[in-house]
């Protein structure tokens, strides 16, 4: 397929005909009048409306981890929509279903062997917590209502999600949230582990600030703890050496479900199929989505232990043992997708990929170390930040400026969040395209003002 056939052959849109559509996340006002318009994508690019060719930084949105338009993927998804388009999973199903289960569970850490269905990482996040709280009631224990998660956390926009996340910004509009939910600290300190490469060696015992959180709570009202391996959204902060472990360990203390939300991390960001198995310890749930179907259609999961599916196994064999679902889980059109996504993350070796790449991947990250405005440089498997000192009462303004040079001047998407600048390229990218990522930074940082 030539790049010329993704041109559009259709006039550029008019602001009355975007009008209609209501952008997520995005300030709809300014969108409208400078547009961004995409009309293709393949392998490491996206094709514009005008025929330019931009290198995708970010993968998407952290989640097309095997590139663009992978031929296999699509002609599954096409095969699949002329077999079977759609059946419920609400007390029937289909053959995919079950599979894309089995070879979720064989890469996933030992003893997580079940998988429930959703369609996203906020569905999946909202799912967990409900499973958790459905967990301890089914074991008598339905006092441990209260969850704990962190800040600068992102779990998603779910009510549920949104009340453990840890960023103010997305709270802020849509309160009251729930109310049984306090928070850790987040992990990041510029003064003892500022420029880390990988996971900093500081701050493994801040996981002993959920002791203390537990002297306030009685243990016995917590249902379980979320945290992201990484945090993503939040500013890419890889967890100090022994921090989950240690969580881990308090969890079992005191009988508390311990939540891995893996939505980013999931499916070979950093050089494992999860950031549980890349770090060694296993929580009792994974929150999953984005690279799941290569985000070729929209899907999301939560693994869960033995421990957790069996103890909600109760009761007469005719009952729904767990009053929970969407219409579009385990969708047939998604789980051809995540099957095709699962063999292609296989065949091309894309895990052990980016565990080969991560290094080279961080040397260029951390050459940027001395140019201006650079405060500090995180990575670990493929993934980058880049925060950035603040202007003087226009916080955010220089993160969103080099973000938008990058594009405009080098044909580069990466992401900003306030003055961080945040990379998470397809785990197919080339050493070449590596170095095309961080020369456009550079140019940017050093014209900046």
């Amino acid at each position: 397929m030539t790049m010329n056939a993704f041109a559009s052959s259709n006039s550029p849109l008019t602001r009355e005909a975007m009008e209609p559509f209501w952008l997520p996340m995005t300030p709809n006002r300014q969108f409208k009048s400078k547009p961004r318009i995409f009309v293709g994508a393949e392998g490491m690019h996206y094709i514009t409306d005008d025929n330019r060719r931009i290198l995708d930084g970010m993968a998407g949105l952290w989640c097309v981890n095997a590139g663009h338009a992978q031929r296999r993927i699509v002609e599954a998804i096409q095969a699949q929509a002329a077999k079977l388009d759609f059946v419920s999973s609400f007390q029937m199903s289909h053959p995919a279903a079950f599979e894309l289960a089995r070879r979720i569970t064989e890469i996933a850490p030992d003893g997580l062997d079940h998988v429930f269905f959703t369609n996203s990482g906020s569905e999946s996040v909202d799912t967990a917590l409900k499973i958790a709280r459905g967990y301890h009631r089914a074991r008598g224990e339905a006092s441990r209502i209260r969850f704990i998660s962190r800040a600068k956390a992102y779990h998603g926009m779910g009510w549920g999600g949104l009340s453990v996340s840890g960023i103010v910004r997305h709270r802020r509009d849509f309160g009251p949230l729930l109310p049984e939910v306090d928070h850790l600290p987040h992990t990041h300190n510029s003064e003892h582990a500022a420029f880390s490469r990988g996971q900093p060696q500081w701050g493994a015992h801040l996981a002993d600030e959920l002791s203390k959180l537990l002297q306030v709570h009685d243990p016995s009202t917590v249902a379980a703890v979320i945290v992201e391996p990484v945090t993503g959204s939040g500013g890419v902060l890889p967890p100090p050496v022994g921090y989950l472990e240690r969580l881990r360990q308090i969890c079992d203390q005191n009988g508390i479900l311990l939540i891995f939300d893996e939505v980013i991390t999931g499916f070979g960001r950093l050089g494992a199929a999860f950031g549980a198995n890349a770090f060694g310890v296993t929580p009792d749930l994974i929150t999953c989505a984005k690279g799941m179907t290569n985000a070729a259609v929209p899907m999301g999961g939560v693994i869960t232990s033995d421990k957790v599916y069996d103890a909600l196994m109760q009761g007469p064999d005719n009952t729904i043992e767990l009053f929970h679902g969407y219409t579009y889980s385990a969708h047939p059109l998604a789980c051809a997708a995540g099957l095709a996504a699962l063999d292609v993350y296989q065949d091309l070796g894309l895990f052990e990929r980016a565990r080969r790449l991560a290094p080279v991947w961080e040397n260029h990250a951390h050459a940027l170390r001395d140019l201006p405005h650079v405060v500090d440089i995180r990575n670990i498997g493929l993934l980058a930040a880049i925060d950035l000192k603040a202007r003087e009462g226009a916080p955010g303004a220089r993160g969103s400026e080099c973000a938008s040079r990058c594009y405009e001047e080098d044909s580069i998407l990466i992401r900003s969040s306030g003055d961080t600048l945040l990379i998470s390229p397809p785990l197919i990218i080339e050493g070449e395209q590596i170095e095309e990522i961080f020369a456009a930074i550079h140019r940017a940082l050093i014209t900046v003002s």
